[in-house]
Formats: C-alpha cells, sequence, structure tokens
C-alpha cells in the first residue's frame, strides 16, 4: 500500500506533529510549561519551537505532492458520507466500493493541509527574532490567536486520525509494514484492490 520513502516521511511529518504540540502547549499556560523540560527548558524549545515547523511543512509538502490527486473527492465519497451510520455499525457491505481513500480520509487530509499552512503562514508573522518589524503588534497578536486555534484544530484532526487508524484493525501495518492483508483491502477499498488487480493483468510482471 505504501512505498518506504512514503512510510518514512509519514513518520518524520508524524514526529514533527508531536515535537511541535508538546513545545506549543508548554506555552500555551503556565501550568503547562513542565514540559519545556522535555527539550532542555524553555529557551530550546522556544527555539525547537518554529525550526521543527519549517520542518514539517517541507515533510508534509513531500506527503501532499505524492497523495493529493488520489485524495481528489469522487462521487462514492458522498454516499459513503450519506451511510457514515453503517460504518458505525460494522455493516460495511452497505457502503460503495472506495478508491485508496475514504471521505473521512480525505477530510484529514485536506483539513490538515489547509491548517498547516494557515500555521505557517501565522507562525512566521509571530517569529519576532528573524521577522520582528514583519506586521504591526496589532497584527501579530490577531497572528497569535489564529495560530492557537489552527493548533487546537490540527490537535483534533491528529487524534481522530490515529483513532481511526487504531479503531479500523490491520491499517496500522500499512504504515509499518506497507502492505495490508487482501482482505482488507476487499472489505475496506474494494475499488482500490479492482485498480490493483487490474494492473496486475496488464503487466503480469509487476
Amino acid at each position: 500500500r505504501y512505498r518506504g520513502f512514503t512510510r518514512l516521511n509519514h513518520w518524520v511529518t508524524a514526529a514533527c506533529m508531536i515535537v511541535l504540540l508538546m513545545t506549543g502547549f508548554s506555552f500555551f499556560h503556565p501550568s503547562l510549561f513542565w514540559m519545556t523540560g522535555l527539550f532542555g527548558g524553555g529557551q530550546m524549545a522556544r527555539w525547537l519551537h518554529p525550526i521543527v515547523g519549517l520542518v514539517l511543512v517541507a515533510s508534509f509538502l513531500l506527503l501532499f505532492v505524492q497523495m493529493w490527486k488520489l485524495n481528489l473527492p469522487r462521487r462514492e465519497d458522498v454516499e459513503w458520507s450519506l451511510k457514515i451510520g453503517d460504518l458505525l455499525k460494522g455493516n460495511e457491505e452497505a457502503l460503495p466500493e472506495l478508491g485508496k481513500y475514504n471521505a473521512g480520509q480525505k477530510v484529514v487530509f485536506w483539513g490538515m493541509s489547509g491548517l498547516i499552512l494557515v500555521l505557517v503562514a501565522t507562525g512566521i508573522m509571530i517569529w519576532q527574532e528573524y521577522f520582528p518589524h514583519l506586521v504591526s503588534i496589532p497584527a501579530r497578536r490577531i497572528a497569535l490567536a489564529v495560530h492557537s486555534l489552527a493548533a487546537v484544530g490540527t490537535i483534533l484532526i491528529f487524534i481522530a486520525h490515529v483513532y481511526a487508524a487504531i479503531w479500523t484493525r490491520g491499517t496500522i501495518r500499512a504504515m509499518t509494514r506497507g502492505t495490508v492483508t487482501g482482505g482488507w483491502a476487499f472489505r475496506h477499498h474494494r475499488k482500490w484492490l479492482r485498480e490493483l488487480a487490474g494492473r496486475q493483468d496488464a503487466d503480469p510482471s509487476k
């Protein structure tokens, strides 16, 4: 399901996200400042946060280039969304056949794409060490508020992404081993499986 490069790219992005969430939380409220100790203190955490943010943007951009076409909306996504109740009940036979990603995964992808764009834009606006005169103080305050709200949205999507991966049994191995079972593919992404089978029929050497 995923090449080694894509899996490494995914885990680098995830690691950056975790570091950013922890360093960001440490400055969000005084009661959380103790978390800066995990990174060598307040000064180190404050330096690390924007640097890792830039690494995240570069890493996610690589993922975006690889996956954006596969995450474009399709007609079956609407039907899948309307039958979300059947999914929660485990009645997946009532759902339409899907390509590589379902509507929920596409929402995570595009939601994260938009929020990361907002985070990097507002992050540069509030990065006083290198851009002290980029915007006015009132604009910087607004940017800080927007940055914080976007971070909360990112956290919620991150939690939903992890929960869905754990809840859908057999999914995590796609990003650890790179493969999924034929049964998993047939149950959750049948159209994608048919596409793979079609490629095999067209070129038996693959």
